[in-house]
């Protein structure tokens, strides 16, 4: 039995040899004018892994990365998966106390980092000794000792009680997740992927292995710069072109000035329901590429919800979304029970793509597995349209592509002895979506706005900190029947008082 379970599963490593095997001289890794074919990336992840390998690091272990994009990140990545050790995304926006306290979540191995955020490193990290990212590389073959279930990365999400937690995407899921990104998006194998968000999203680690997976070539790019994006698209055809509602107006500005000529993208966009229809009528046009309806996560990847593409210059009445063909979801009320067609429940989802649970985190894992399966904390109503999102059980702010839980910044705000009460709300924004607000009750008229957003500056990275700060008598917090202040009041107060 034990054979035949091996027979049945691969990883990560060994799918992406196969590829070098069948067509070594594809272009594999694209960064300015660097290009590395499919054997020449199997090279230098090679020599790398030997280095990791000789410096102790085995299967289990975890190596942090503090690095912006670049080839040497993904390198990295694909020779942990060799040696079946999971690679920790440090995100580099994040201060070093916050820092800190990922890094020691995960216990890892080394800390690796680029010179630009290496003095972030050491702050973060003052006991440990933070190698260059781009200086690992001996001579000499490692060991293939990964395994289906090995942990493959580690993409840090908050949390409701205000610190990350690290979810683990084993070899499995991130190979499940190729198959969906390929059969939900209806890509192929000459389709190129441009990585141009953060290695610590998903956006920029996920969708660049399983473009790897498949065959194709990754242009990697050091943020979001739309002139060059648009350059690769006059050389490349990209499958998923991923923009996030921030971005894809930069896009678009350049698109009408430029009108270039594409080699062709299959799909554009993420975030439907965040995005202006006009935006995506326009985009759509321009590109002549239907436009992602999804919904997803880090924990389940680009499914439950990624089988529904906007077609070039149709808006539909409803953002419904439909189901991947990798995902079973229920929609359970708070009695656990299976809601009636068009009410409101919580997405629970089982499938292949799903990560391996929170490192460290025994008693959330039971929570959140309670069943067999995963409690999304999001909450649909499904309608003949399909699955229309109704809101998040677990309140949580995205702006700009980033996931913003209040609880992270109401730490922050209420440890200052000026301050008798406080909660961070959500408040719409053309630019970012939405960003957090916060609602003060003070014991001490000397703090002001200013005040509170310095002491956010201290603890916090620049895109959690309030971008506007109420100051309300404690007495007008609406509150529950427990004394809870009731969020959702609080927020509707806020965009009353901003309209």
């Amino acid at each position: 039995m034990s054979d035949i379970l091996t027979a049945s599963g691969t990883t990560v490593w060994r799918l992406i040899a196969g590829r070098a095997h069948d067509r070594p001289e594809a272009p594999a890794l694209i960064e300015g004018g660097r290009v590395l074919s499919y054997a020449d990336m199997i090279a230098a992840a090679d020599c790398i892994a030997a280095d990791l390998a000789a410096r102790g690091v085995t299967r289990g272990d975890r190596v942090a990365i503090l690095s912006e994009n670049c080839i040497e990140y993904g390198l990295t990545q694909l020779a942990c998966a060799k040696l079946g050790a999971m690679v920790a995304c440090l995100n580099w926006r994040l201060v070093a106390p916050e820092l800190a306290w990922c890094i020691e979540l995960v216990q890892p191995r080394l800390v690796l980092c680029s010179a630009r955020h290496r003095d972030l490193a050491r702050a973060a990290c003052p006991d440990r000794q933070a190698l260059d990212l781009r200086s690992l590389g001996c001579a000499g073959e490692a060991p293939d000792l990964a395994r289906p279930e090995d942990g493959f990365i580690i993409i840090y999400t908050s949390g409701t009680t205000g610190r990350p937690k690290a979810a683990v995407i084993s070899q499995r899921a991130q190979i499940a997740r190729m198959c969906a990104f390929r059969l939900d998006l209806g890509l192929a194998r000459e389709d190129g992927y441009i990585s141009w968000a953060p290695m610590f999203h998903m956006g920029g680690t996920e969708h660049l292995f399983s473009t790897l997976l498949i065959g194709g070539a990754v242009t990697v790019m050091d943020g979001f710069d739309a002139d060059r994006i648009i350059d690769t698209l006059e050389q490349q055809r990209i499958g998923w072109l991923m923009t996030v509602p921030a971005t894809t107006e930069l896009l678009l500005a350049r698109l009408r000035t430029r009108r270039p000529r594409i080699k062709g993208v299959r799909v554009v966009g993420a975030m439907a329901d965040m995005t202006p229809a006009a935006v995506i009528d326009e985009v759509t046009r321009l590109l002549d590429a239907p436009y992602l309806n999804s919904f997803g996560a880090t924990e389940t990847g680009m499914p439950p919800l990624s089988g529904d593409l906007i077609r070039p210059g149709e808006m539909p009445r409803s953002l419904a979304k439909k189901l991947s063909v990798l995902t079973e979801l229920r929609l359970v009320g708070p009695d656990g029970r299976d809601v009636a067609e068009g009410e409101t429940g919580e997405a629970w989802v089982r499938g292949p793509t799903l990560f391996s649970g929170y490192w460290n985190a025994d008693q959330v894992n039971r929570e959140t597995f309670s069943g067999g399966w995963f409690h999304m904390g999001d909450l649909f109503r499904r309608t003949p349209a399909g699955y229309e999102f109704a809101g998040r059980s677990k309140y949580l702010i995205k702006s700009g592509g980033e996931n913003i839980y209040p609880a992270e910044i109401e730490r922050v705000i209420l440890a200052d002895p000026r301050v008798a009460d406080a909660i961070v709300v959500r408040r719409p924004d053309p630019h970012w979506g939405e960003v957090p607000v916060a609602v003060v009750a003070r014991c001490d008229d000397s703090l002001d706005e200013a005040g509170v957003i310095a002491l956010c500056r201290a603890s916090l990275a620049g895109y959690k900190r309030p971008k506007g700060v109420v100051f309300v008598p404690v007495e007008q917090f609406p509150r529950s029947t427990s004394g809870k202040i009731i969020r959702e009041a609080v927020e509707a107060m806020v965009q009353e008082a901003t309209a």
